[in-house]
């Protein structure tokens, strides 16, 4: 018996990964509120480190640990005010990566429900609620 095809696998591996994060970061770049948080005048070693954990975290090689150690993502990112706007931005521009890339759409589903988990668990500075905010809840 073989085992299970990895989501990495399943999607295209480390192109759609590429594909992914580059399209993610085009959007990070062009959006000025966004890209306040990122402190490295080049966005491309937050690029890289993003795209290693994916494909980690996807079943891909475990390049992130072994160069970077435990993700430890809430303590990563605590040096940074995330907040419920952040989140929301930041989840824009996933989700318009992630129409770009055009996943099978149950695969697009599965990540998108990590980046929503994931996101709200990142958020780590209240803010009132603001206009135009988007219900990423799906409800």
């Amino acid at each position: 018996m073989s085992e299970p095809q990895s989501f990495y696998d399943a999607v295209g591996g480390a192109e759609t990964f590429h594909r992914l994060i580059a399209a993610f970061y085009r959007g990070v770049a062009a959006d000025p509120e966004l890209r306040a948080l990122y402190p490295e005048e080049d966005l491309g070693p937050a690029e890289v480190r993003f795209r290693m954990f994916l494909e980690q975290y996807w079943g891909g090689p475990r390049t992130y640990s072994e160069q970077r150690g435990h993700p430890r993502l809430r303590m990563r990112h605590m040096p940074f005010a995330v907040t419920p706007r952040a989140r929301d931005r930041w989840l824009g521009h996933m989700r318009d990566a992630l129409d770009e890339i055009k996943l099978d759409p149950d695969r697009d589903q599965e990540i998108w429900t990590y980046m929503v988990a994931a996101a709200h668990s990142m958020v780590n500075t209240d803010e009132p609620q603001y206009p135009g905010a988007i219900d990423v809840s799906g409800n």
